[in-house]
C-alpha cells in the first residue's frame, strides 16, 4: 500500500523514514527543489526537551502588553483584519491559564523525551552526521524576576521527567565559559544535561538521501494545489510542476506535513486546524578562528532566542512575529538579534558577515502539535510543531507510523482521532529486510497518477 506525504521538511522527511520502515511504499511531494528548504532551513538547532514551557502561559499576556508598539519585541502581533489571526489569538489567551499551561507542558515534555530517544536510535542505526553536539542546553537569565519564572517552569517540567535543574550564576559560567565575556550579567539559569543540538537542515537532507536509498520516491519542485475528496475520503492530490503542468497523484493514505501551509490546504475540505504562521528569525555567524563563542547550546528566555554551535558557525534564532505568510526580513528585528548576540558574545565573530533568514513556524495556540488521523479516514496530520519541530520530528514521525499501522504509539500524548480508533492499513506481503523495510518493492508499484483535465 502507498502513502503520499505532502511536505519534505523535518516532519515530512521523518514521517517518510518511519512509515517506510513500517513497510509501506512512500512518495513525498515538495514545492522546493530539495528537502528542508523552508522552516527547517535555518532554525535554532536545538533538540530541546527543556523548551517545553509554551508561549501561552500565565506570564504571556502581561509580557505582550509591555511589548506593544515595539518592532523588536520578542513576541510581536501585527494585528490587522485577518479572522484567522484573531481566532488564533483568542485561543492563545485561553491557553494561558495555569491548568492549560501545565497540561501543555506535560504533552511537550512527553513527546520531547520520546522524540529525542528515537533520534538517538536513528543516529546509532544510520550513522547520520549533522554537526550534532551532546552537551546539554543551558537556559540563562539576566533578570532576577525572569530567573524565578524559569526555575518554576523547570520544576513543572521535572514532574514529567525532564532533567532541568536550577544552576547559580557561577555555575552558568562554568558550563559555558564564553558567557564570561557577556556585557549583561548573568544572574542564574537552568541546565538540562540530556538535551542536544545539531543542524536541522543538514539532518533533513541527509535523512532524505537515506529515505531515497530505502525506496522512498521524492517529487521536488511540485506544488500541492488541492486535495480531492470522493466518498468521504481523499481520492487524490492535484499538484503543479514548475513548467505549469498539472496532474493528480493518488495513494491509499495521505499525510499533511506542509507546516504553516497545512491550514489553508485543509480548509476547503472543511477541516479547520488552529495553526497560524509565526515568523521566526535567525542569524548565522561565521566564527573567528581565535574567537570566543559558546559550544554549549543556550537559551535566552528573556529575548526568546537560542544559540547553537553548528560546525564553524554560530546560529542565533528565535522571536515570533505574527504577520500572516509574509517572509520578508524586518531589519529592526534582525538588528535586535545581532545586538543581543554582540552583547553576550562580543568576541565570537564579525557580525558584518552574518547571514539573516526568516521562516514560518506552524504554531498552535498552546504549542502542542497536531499528529494523527483526521475526520477523513485516510488523511493524517503531522503539523503545528511551532518552535519544536526539530525537537519533536523523529518522535512524531515514529508515532504517526505506529498509528498508520494500527499500533498504539509508545508515548503518552493526545493524538488526533484517539489511539483506540487507529486502524491499520494493509501492508504489501513481502519479506522485511533487517531494518524493517519492505524488501523487493518499488514505491512506484502502488503509485498512480493522472493528468489533470
Amino acid at each position: 500500500m502507498h502513502v503520499l506525504i505532502l511536505g519534505s521538511g523535518l516532519l515530512g522527511t521523518a514521517s517518510a523514514w518511519f512509515i517506510r520502515a513500517a513497510g509501506y511504499d512512500v512518495t513525498v511531494v515538495d514545492r522546493q527543489p530539495a528537502s528542508g528548504l523552508e522552516t527547517s532551513f535555518a532554525n535554532g538547532g536545538q533538540i530541546s526537551v527543556s523548551h517545553a514551557e509554551p508561549w501561552a502561559n500565565p506570564h504571556a499576556p502581561g509580557q505582550i502588553l509591555r511589548w506593544l508598539g515595539r518592532r523588536d519585541a520578542p513576541l510581536l502581533f501585527r494585528w490587522r483584519l485577518d479572522p484567522a489571526l484573531w481566532s488564533w489569538g483568542l485561543r492563545f489567551l485561553r491557553e494561558c491559564s495555569p491548568a492549560r499551561t501545565r497540561h501543555n507542558i506535560g504533552q511537550l515534555v512527553n513527546l520531547g523525551i520520546y522524540s529525542r530517544t528515537v533520534l538517538q536510535a536513528l543516529r546509532r542505526e544510520t550513522g547520520i552526521e549533522y554537526d550534532h553536539l551532546e552537551r546539554g542546553i543551558l537556559h540563562f537569565f539576566t533578570r532576577e524576576a525572569e530567573l524565578e519564572a524559569g526555575i518554576a517552569a523547570a520544576a513543572a517540567m521535572r514532574e514529567f521527567g525532564c532533567d532541568s535543574h536550577p544552576v547559580s550564576a557561577q555555575r552558568c559560567l562554568e558550563i559555558e565559559p564564553a558567557l564570561r565575556d557577556s556585557r549583561v550579567p548573568v544572574v542564574g539559569g537552568t541546565y538540562t544535561a540530556s538535551d542536544e543540538s545539531g543542524n536541522a537542515h543538514l539532518f533533513t537532507q541527509r535523512l532524505a538521501q537515506r529515505c531515497a536509498e530505502k525506496g522512498v520516491r521524492f517529487l521536488y519542485a511540485t506544488r500541492v494545489h488541492t486535495l480531492e475528496v470522493v466518498g468521504g475520503q481523499v481520492s487524490g492530490v492535484l499538484v503543479r510542476a514548475e513548467d505549469g503542468t498539472s496532474r493528480v497523484l493518488s495513494a491509499d493514505a495521505y499525510v499533511m506535513a506542509c507546516g504553516s501551509f497545512s491550514a489553508p490546504l485543509l480548509r476547503p475540505l472543511g477541516i479547520r486546524i488552529p495553526v497560524y504562521p509565526a515568523k521566526g528569525y535567525s542569524i548565522t555567524l561565521p566564527l573567528d578562528p581565535d574567537g570566543v563563542a559558546p559550544s554549549v547550546s543556550l537559551t535566552d528566555d528573556e529575548q526568546k532566542l537560542v544559540f547553537s554551535r553548528l560546525g564553524g558557525e554560530l546560529r542565533v534564532a528565535g522571536t515570533a512575529e505574527f504577520a500572516g505568510y509574509d517572509t520578508s526580513l524586518d531589519q529592526t528585528r534582525c538588528q535586535a538579534i545581532a545586538h543581543r548576540a554582540a552583547q553576550l558574545f562580543p568576541r565570537a565573530g564579525d557580525l558584518s558577515r552574518a547571514r539573516f533568514w526568516a521562516g514560518l513556524r506552524p504554531a498552535t495556540p498552546g504549542n502542542v502539535p497536531l499528529i494523527g488521523r483526521t475526520v477523513l479516514p485516510n488523511l493524517y496530520l503531522n503539523t503545528g510543531h511551532g518552535t519544536l519541530g526539530w525537537t519533536h520530528s523523529c518522535g512524531s514521525g515514529q508515532a504517526l507510523a505506529h498509528i498508520l499501522s494500527g499500533r498504539q504509539p509508545e508515548v503518552d500524548f493526545d493524538f488526533l482521532g484517539g489511539r483506540s480508533r487507529s486502524r491499520p492499513l494493509p501492508v504489501a506481503s513481502h519479506g522485511a529486510d533487517a531494518v524493517g523495510h519492505t524488501a523487493g518493492t518499488r514505491p512506484e508499484a502502488s503509485f498512480t497518477e493522472r493528468r489533470a483535465r
